[in-house]
């Protein structure tokens, strides 16, 4: 497509992780994201309870990060932002690419404030969340949203949500599980080894208020087995226990557990970036427990510096600044995040119940 004479800024938005194993740096980031879920648990006074559960789950994560020496998901988020800029410049746009982060600096609104004062004319936000989760995908543009109705003077906004079905980003993670599975001699047609998927888990409550996020990973999952030959596979979810509440099931350790597999091949589906969900809650914790049962391990990076990633999202980005009235806009008005301006591959499917859910659910 011809792009626009309009400066185009990028919000490319990510969870974000402390870039120093610091109590004064992973208690702060804690609290953000225990405030920011405050709603789950109403009877409590907010920030007291964010501060407690902060506090008690800092210890914990502070060691995870030194272990894995330290977290990379902003590093790597910023050379992803580097790579659309570059790719959106190549395709003749005027562009600035500015990467945010829900829970560390630099924060969304501190990011759209320097896209105002640049001058960016059209603002395209684009959470970096494969599934279309509530505490992530839909709060980051939430909060977007929020920002830039605190000023008249704001440039022309669309986002995108969920897209996790385009196929060009299936591809991409079939490829690479492909490719992983060919270096280690595997087989995912062998009775014996399972192709596993490990998800982010996500409070039931998001799910029974309309958020699809279960039903996405349900889907997402069927399509790339089916895409790799195999209808034999797993699916499990990193829940976080620290709150009494009901998260979606089955945990990873109780899926494993009731395997008949020997060989595990885990692919952490619902992430873009290394960090400490993948790098300690499956590297090490899970490989502890999965060998501890006797099973063989195996664990496929994410692909966040894949090429065709950055293509991927300048497509999204170009067919996002076009806008509706171009007649190119194959995206359809997102139902999880249902503000004007915001699309996705999903808004006008309709999908089957969960299978992670009651029917009454």
């Amino acid at each position: 497509m011809r792009p626009s004479s309009e400066k185009l800024g990028v919000l490319v938005i990510n969870f974000g992780e402390p870039d120093e194993p610091v109590l004064e740096k992973v208690e702060p980031f804690l609290e953000r994201i225990f405030l920011q879920n405050a709603g789950l648990e109403p009877n409590e006074s907010v920030r007291e309870r964010a501060r407690q559960l902060a506090a008690d789950r800092a210890p914990g994560l502070i060691e995870e990060y030194r272990e894995i020496g330290g977290s990379p998901l902003n590093n790597q988020a910023e050379e992803q932002a580097e790579a659309l800029e570059r790719v959106l410049a190549t395709r003749g746009w005027d562009v600035r690419v500015y990467p945010a982060y829900q829970f560390t600096a630099p924060t969304i609104e501190e990011r759209i404030v320097e896209a105002r004062s640049e001058g960016v004319e059209t603002l395209v936000a684009v959470p970096v969340y494969p599934l279309c989760g509530q505490s992530t995908t839909v709060a980051a543009l939430d909060e977007v949203v929020r920002t830039l109705a605190k000023d008249e003077e704001s440039p022309r906004f669309v986002g995108v949500s969920g897209w996790h079905d385009h196929p060009a980003y299936v591809r991409l993670r079939v490829d690479n599980i492909r490719s992983f599975v060919a270096s280690r001699g595997l087989d995912l047609t062998d009775p014996d080894t399972l192709l596993y998927f490990s998800v982010h888990g996500t409070p039931v409550k998001y799910l029974e208020a309309g958020n699809r996020y279960d039903r996405y990973v349900d889907e997402h999952c069927r399509t790339v087995a089916a895409e790799l030959g195999t209808n034999r596979y797993g699916v499990g979810f990193q829940n976080h226990t620290n709150r009494h509440i009901v998260w979606t099931q089955p945990d990873n350790e109780e899926r494993i557990r009731n395997a008949s597999e020997g060989t595990l091949v885990v692919v952490p589906i619902s992430f873009m970036h290394e960090q400490s969900e993948t790098l300690a809650e499956l590297d090490i914790e899970m490989r502890r427990f999965v060998e501890g049962l006797g099973k063989t391990f195996h664990r496929v990076p994410v692909p966040h510096d894949a090429p065709a990633f950055a293509d991927l999202l300048a497509d999204l980005v170009e067919e996002l600044a076009a806008g509706p009235e171009s007649g190119r806009l194959s995206l359809a008005a997102c139902r999880c995040a249902p503000h004007d301006g915001i699309w996705c591959t999903n808004g006008a499917r309709d999908l089957p119940p969960s299978p992670f859910l009651p029917a009454s659910a």
